[in-house]
């Protein structure tokens, strides 16, 4: 992101004049511009024909483009009384194999409460499997019997991170009603499976909360990005997110930047990428091993995998607008995920 703007210089128009208009120091804007300048552009005393000036980031005549910061520029998460529906597609590519979900979903924001956010999360259409409705008895299965997730409770910590699963209690009570709906409809070894996969789940609090982990969806939506960035606007942080089947997810070492300056649709925009910082090499995550198997002082990294993301986030709740996140690692082949994100408009 661009740490400063461009002045056009009118006629007319002097140091002071236009220091004013930003509200600055004439030293303060002087200095700003010789830093950014080539030689022949500097100012000594006053203008003497440059045709623009460069200025802060943050200098603009609109102070509402501004965004409110917090304490070291930090962005805050302040979805109190939101309630918002989103359209929802997860790529999932393996080597040339690739498969796109799509649903929508609603987030609603519950309480705050000891330093978290409580929110319901409800999927509230079918789900479609590349571009067409899943059908397939197995696919429909798995849907179907997964309804008993939802509507999910989750928490959420200060910088906007998935924390746990709050209404585990309830998805036992649930499951006499969906179980009844799925032999309604279907019948055979294949519902007995389906049944008593989600059965295992929801009796075993460690392997729902674990399943619920991986949800792409909740772990893009809160990554985490209300960080403090600093007088640069930027920060670097180390993450991870569940792109492969392992009770120790890949990390990765991500720089993240946000504009000072709200865009065209007054959304603030948060953008990072990155790569895998792992000591496990390609081998440790094909056998799902949780730790290195070679212990050294200075191991290493494994940098086989690259993370992005951009959210635009709506400055009355911080929530975003639209998020993408893509996150990939190489095991036998490259393996990726992505996840896209937008807010759906009620008229």
């Amino acid at each position: 992101m661009q740490k400063f703007n461009k002045h056009i210089i009118l006629k007319g128009e002097t140091l002071k004049s236009i220091a004013a208009l930003y509200n600055l120091n004439i030293d303060t804007l002087k200095l700003f511009h010789n830093n950014q300048c080539e030689v022949k552009d500097m100012i000594l005393i006053e203008l003497t024909g440059q045709k623009e000036l460069f200025v802060p980031r943050t200098a603009v005549e609109d102070k509402n483009k501004l965004v409110k910061f917090g304490r070291g520029n930090s962005l805050e998460l302040k979805p109190v009384h939101s309630l918002l529906k989103y359209d929802v597609v997860i790529t999932l590519e393996t080597g040339d194999r690739k498969n796109e979900l799509k649903y929508h979903t609603s987030v609603r924001w519950i309480k705050s409460e000891n330093k978290l956010h409580f929110f319901e999360i409800d999927r509230i259409s079918n789900l479609f499997l590349n571009q067409e409705e899943v059908n397939e008895i197995a696919d429909t299965l798995a849907y179907r019997t997964s309804k008993v997730l939802y509507p999910l409770q989750i928490s959420v910590d200060e910088r906007g991170k998935f924390n746990d699963v709050e209404n585990l209690s309830v998805f036992k009570e649930r499951w006499a009603e969906v179980k009844e709906e799925v032999y309604k409809e279907f019948e055979g070894e294949t519902v007995d499976h389906y049944c008593e996969k989600i059965e295992h789940i929801i009796n075993e609090p460690e392997a729902i909360s674990l399943y619920l982990k991986n949800d792409y969806f909740i772990r893009a939506l809160f990554f985490g990005i209300y960080q403090s960035f600093g007088q640069n606007y930027e920060t670097e942080i180390t993450a991870s997110f569940p792109v492969t089947d392992n009770a120790v997810e890949p990390r990765y070492k991500i720089k993240l930047k946000t504009d000072p300056v709200k865009g065209e649709t007054d959304l603030i925009t948060i953008e990072g990428g990155g790569k895998l910082n792992d000591e496990r090499t390609m081998e440790d995550f094909i056998r799902k091993s949780p730790f290195s198997l070679i212990i050294e002082d200075e191991p290493v990294m494994n940098e086989e995998g690259t993370f992005r993301i951009i959210s635009y986030l709506k400055e009355e709740t911080s929530l975003p607008n639209s998020l993408y996140l893509e996150c990939s690692i190489m095991l036998q082949e490259e393996k990726k995920i992505s996840v896209s994100v937008s807010r759906i408009n009620e008229n």
